[in-house]
């Protein structure tokens, strides 16, 4: 898999850039934001290798973020990466984010592709998950372990969530579900 590349542009088109790194040049997909005829210049990609039947296609990004979202995305059935590309040139990673967080489908329906009932399903499918991701970033390491810890207890991930924000100060795991059991009870 590959996964990360740095080079020097050779070529820029309407959706790609062709990437050379030690002589071979990668054509990889990206965002038409930062496709602005920009050749010669040293750049690096996250990337994400799609493996169809007759074709392997780089998608590449240029934060990690990026790439972890448009991963998020093709999660989603119906979107693949393609659409996934597009629905991130559509606005910035902090919108697209938080218009899934309020329910919002306006930037989704704006890319070629994605109609009303696949915005609905993406907002759905991905509205708890960006919850999730957005708690692990902020939490310290054992946060995860004490979020499984009460879930087995019975408490939805929800409750558990709330609880551990409020004993984020905490380094010790059985420290922190003993304070979050409390605030539960």
């Amino acid at each position: 898999m590959i996964g990360h590349l740095t080079g020097t542009i050779i070529h820029t088109d309407l959706k790609f850039v062709v990437l050379d790194v030690n002589g071979v040049g990668y054509k990889i997909h990206t965002n038409t934001a930062i496709l602005d005829g920009k050749t010669s210049e040293i750049a690096s990609f996250w990337t994400y290798l799609a493996v169809r039947e007759n074709a392997l296609d780089l998608y590449g990004f240029q934060k990690k973020e990026e790439l972890d979202f448009f991963e998020l995305l093709l999660t989603v059935s119906g979107i693949g990466p393609k659409s996934a590309l597009g629905i991130m040139s559509a606005a910035s990673l902090s919108n697209l984010r938080q218009a899934i967080s309020s329910g919002d489908t306006s930037h989704l329906v704006k890319v070629s592709g994605v109609g009303k009932k696949n915005a609905e399903k993406i907002v759905i499918e991905l509205k708890d998950k960006l919850e999730n991701i957005a708690f692990e970033a902020t939490s310290l390491s054992g946060d995860i372990d004490a979020l499984e810890a009460l879930k087995s207890l019975g408490y939805s991930e929800r409750e558990s969530r709330e609880a551990l924000k409020k004993v984020s100060d905490e380094s010790d795991v059985g420290q922190k579900v003993k304070k979050a059991l409390k605030l539960l009870s």
